[in-house]
């Protein structure tokens, strides 16, 4: 299979030979659901955390009589039934939000986002990415060249330079091989790795 190769100039004539497996893939739109699903959860923190009613900052006074008042009985501010009282079933903060993911079906699902990304014409190849100095200026001036203004860089050579330089733009987002994760595939507009990039995915996910 053959992607489209986009040189330092910008232009886009010459194509590099890829993997079938990993680039030629059929999509499978439920995995890849699954995958998405499974990331945001695993990254889920679990410390939220609900008060049962005995643990509610009250008062333990009767609010009124029991009998008398034409009201229903009370005991205790506390109840659920009560603004600013207890919960009945509260969430606990050791609550476990992760999925389990196979490994098998953790690589299959990768390997349909590039297909995909491929076939939308949002996946290119670039022969390398680097930036002389921790600038800003010269990622937005490498980024123009090529036509691309919002995009997920994959390199195999993540530089101190390339990651000062990246940080600050809300657009671009700079990752290595082993950290793109499927989320960060389906959410950027388009997708450069370079050819670096591109062997150690086939190693990686062969």
């Amino acid at each position: 299979m053959e992607l489209k190769l986009i040189n330092a100039e910008g232009q886009t004539g010459a194509t590099v030979s890829v993997s079938d497996g990993l680039f030629g893939r059929d999509y499978n739109e439920a995995l890849v659901h699954q995958l998405v699903v499974a990331y945001q959860a695993n990254a889920r923190s679990g410390n939220r955390a609900q008060l049962t009613r005995a643990e509610v900052r009250h008062s333990t006074k009767k609010p009124w009589r029991q009998k008398g008042t034409g009201r229903a009985r009370i005991g205790m501010t506390s109840s659920p039934l009560w603004r600013g009282g207890g919960r009945t079933f509260p969430n606990s903060p050791d609550e476990n939000f992760s999925h389990k993911v196979n490994r098998k079906m953790y690589r299959a699902g990768i390997a349909a986002i590039l297909s995909q990304l491929a076939r939308e014409d949002r996946l290119a190849v670039v022969e390398d990415f680097t930036v002389e100095a921790p600038k800003t200026r010269l990622v937005v001036q490498k980024l123009k060249t090529m036509g691309v203004e919002s995009a997920l860089l994959v390199t195999d050579d993540l530089s101190d330079n390339l990651m000062l330089a990246s940080r600050n733009l809300p657009n671009v987002l700079v990752l290595e091989p082993k950290h793109a994760d499927p989320f960060t595939l389906v959410r950027f507009p388009r997708v450069l790795l370079t050819k670096g990039a591109v062997t150690k995915l086939e190693e990686m996910l062969a």
